[in-house]
Order: structure tokens, then C-alpha cells, then sequence
């Protein structure tokens, strides 16, 4: 996801805009991917990633977000991805999860922030202890403490937590250090080739390692090839996601027949 880095405070702007969602100017929808847990071959989760109406990619659509349309859009696409799933019968598969992007800089109160995304679990019978947030390593967050406040209360709701791209962006370990999730994503740039590299598979593993002290599942990102795939699993990952597996589908649930068997 491109860096966002909008100016704070946001808190004025943002109870405002808690109240008078206003249309975002352009459209959006949601395609879905799913991460699978190998060993059974099902989908663990799906992951809502946020589309153009005519199918633009997510760098296309994030070029259209400003400081004044951040919440909304974070707003819009938390709604939308819920409804979209719903609409697709994910809700009605047991268990199965729907992971959500959030951006950290447009929230400005957990507690008040999550309203409408409480809203549309109830509107669109989605159980909301099946939505999993998370939040890109790579998008700068200068308030830490806001960080850990949010990913709390979202804890304090039933909410799956997760950090995406670990291993990509601008604070790592230290990150992690400051609060453990539910899920780590490791990047694709660790996944690469992992068969062939010994330096990222002992990284990987050193990482494993760590995510087993502290109580947090794996899911490795950007698995394209089966010898990838093979080598995570060897290292005791279980939860991957990747072209390997399934592209993003717009208006589809890729593997969703796996649910149902």
C-alpha cells in the first residue's frame, strides 16, 4: 500500500465527519483474496482489498485519498468490504474470516470510530468476532500510543488484529515490540524465493520463533510458487495467501467451494 502521511490532529475533523459521512467523489469496491491454511486446503480468511468500479487497482484508488476525504474513505471502505462479503455469502460460512485495511491516521477515537463498521455487522449479519483489522507496517504512524489504543479497543470488541507487510516497512521489530497482534503478515520481500535463500530462511525462521513466544499466528504473504509454499510449511507456517493460491477476485470468493465440502 503507498505511504499515507497525513498532518495531526485529526480529532476536530474527524467527530465532524463521524456525523455527516458525505459521498467520497469517486467510486469503490472490494475484490477478495483468500489465505488458506495449507494443511486442510480451506480458506481461513478473505481478504477485502479496495478496487475502482471499472477495476482500478488499489494504487489508483488511494492516489484519490486527501486529508479531507481519509476518514471517509477509511469509513466507506470498512462498510463496503462487510457488505460485500455478506452480499457473497461469506457470512453464512462458519468460522471463515474477513480480514479489513484500516488506516491508523483516520481513526481518531477508537471507541467512536468503530460505530459504523459495528453498524454494518448488524445491518449486513455479518458476525462482527469474524472481522479481522489490519494495518500495514509500511504506512508511517507517528503516534504509537494512538496505534496501540486503537488496536485495544478493537481487542476489547471480540476483533481479530493483525500487522500486514512485517518485515517491509519503516519500524519492524520495534513495532512489534510496542504490541503484539493476533496475526503477523509476513511481506512478500521474505517469501520471495525462500526455497533458493538461505539468508531468508533463517530470518523466517528466527521470526517463527518469536511469534511462537509470544502467542501470535503466522501467515506468509506473496506465495507464488509451490517450492514457496513447501518451504514456508516446512519452517511451520500454515496460514498463506498468494497468486500461487488464488488471485484477488472482484464480486467473488475464489476457493469458497472448499467452505462448503
Amino acid at each position: 500500500m503507498p505511504e499515507l502521511i497525513f498532518p495531526q490532529p485529526f480529532e476536530a475533523i474527524g467527530c465532524k465527519q463521524c456525523r455527516e459521512l458525505a459521498d467520497l467523489g469517486f467510486g469503490i469496491t472490494m475484490a477478495f483474496q483468500p489465505i488458506v491454511h495449507q494443511p486442510t486446503g480451506k480458506p481461513y480468511a478473505y481478504e477485502a482489498l479496495v478496487r475502482g468500479l471499472a477495476g482500478e487497482g488499489a494504487a489508483e484508488i488511494l492516489a484519490k485519498v486527501t486529508p479531507d476525504n481519509l476518514y471517509r474513505f477509511d469509513q466507506a471502505c470498512r462498510v463496503k468490504a462487510i457488505e460485500k462479503a455478506a452480499e457473497l455469502g461469506l457470512n453464512r460460512v462458519e468460522a471463515c474470516k474477513l480480514s479489513i485495511n484500516f488506516l491508523p491516521n483516520a481513526v481518531y477515537r477508537p471507541s467512536t470510530c468503530i460505530r459504523a463498521t459495528l453498524e454494518a455487522s448488524r445491518q449486513f449479519d455479518f458476525p462482527a468476532e469474524r472481522l479481522i483489522f489490519e494495518v500495514t507496517e509500511g504506512e508511517r504512524v507517528e503516534d504509537t500510543e494512538h496505534l496501540k489504543s486503537i488496536f485495544r479497543e478493537y481487542g476489547r470488541q471480540g476483533f481479530t488484529t493483525a500487522i500486514d507487510d512485517f518485515g517491509s516497512g519503516y519500524s519492524g521489530l520495534n513495532l512489534l515490540a510496542e504490541f503484539q497482534p493476533d496475526l503477523l503478515k509476513l511481506d512478500m520481500a521474505l517469501t520471495r524465493n525462500l526455497c533458493r535463500d538461505p539468508v531468508r530462511q533463517a530470518i523466517v525462521a528466527g521470526i517463527v520463533l518469536v511469534a511462537q513466544r509470544l502467542g501470535i499466528t503466522l501467515i506468509a504473504e506473496g506465495v507464488e510458487t509451490q517450492a514457496e509454499c513447501e518451504a514456508l510449511a516446512s519452517l511451520g507456517i500454515e496460514l498463506m495467501q498468494g497468486y500461487y493460491i488464488a488471485r484477488p477476485a472482484i464480486d467473488s470468493l475464489p476457493l469458497i467451494e472448499r467452505l462448503r465440502s
